[in-house]
């Protein structure tokens, strides 16, 4: 009995070394960070509905509302509801927290690598829901794409989700 006790004692013990330590690694609650609240996702995709259409400048100042590049786009929706993004896609996916791409919720920021640019992440899309992303680049400007196709699919990257 007293070594079934020991032993139990034991498990427990590295049973939370092992949940301290993932949780300190980053890995506890993956995918399950708080979203925005769905009235304020909603109210940031209408926002960011109303610049359909913008051209895309690469390298867009941040000054301007008359074209956008994929992270002046995110940085300026997103300043309009509090959050100060940085200025690049690479930089703004490292700000909030990690979330799968299987539990993507509206108002979630995904991230893409551009293998012209050596397969960094370079491109930063909100996702509107039903694998829909908002975003710029190229012809058309800010439009909506799916994340599943080929091009998109093939070079996710990662998601970040910005709390309420």
């Amino acid at each position: 009995m007293k070594q079934l006790r020991n032993t139990m004692k034991r498990l427990l013990g590295l049973a939370l070394a092992t949940a301290i330590g993932f949780t300190a690694l980053g890995f506890a609650g993956a995918g399950q960070a708080d979203a925005l609240s769905k009235s304020t996702a909603d109210k940031l995709v209408s926002y960011a509905d109303n610049y359909l259409g913008t051209p895309y400048k690469f390298g867009a100042s941040t000054s301007t509302t008359k074209y956008f590049d994929c992270s002046s786009f995110t940085k300026h929706v997103f300043k309009k509801f509090g959050y100060n993004l940085p200025r690049t896609a690479k930089e703004q996916a490292k700000v909030g927290k990690y979330v799968s791409k299987s539990n993507l919720k509206k108002g979630d920021l995904v991230f893409f690598k551009v293998p012209s640019r050596g397969n960094i992440i370079g491109h930063v899309g909100i996702y509107v829901g039903n694998g829909k992303m908002i975003h710029t680049y190229g012809a058309g400007g800010v439009k909506f794409s799916s994340i599943n196709t080929t091009y998109w699919k093939k070079n996710y990257a990662t998601a970040r989700r910005l709390g309420a």
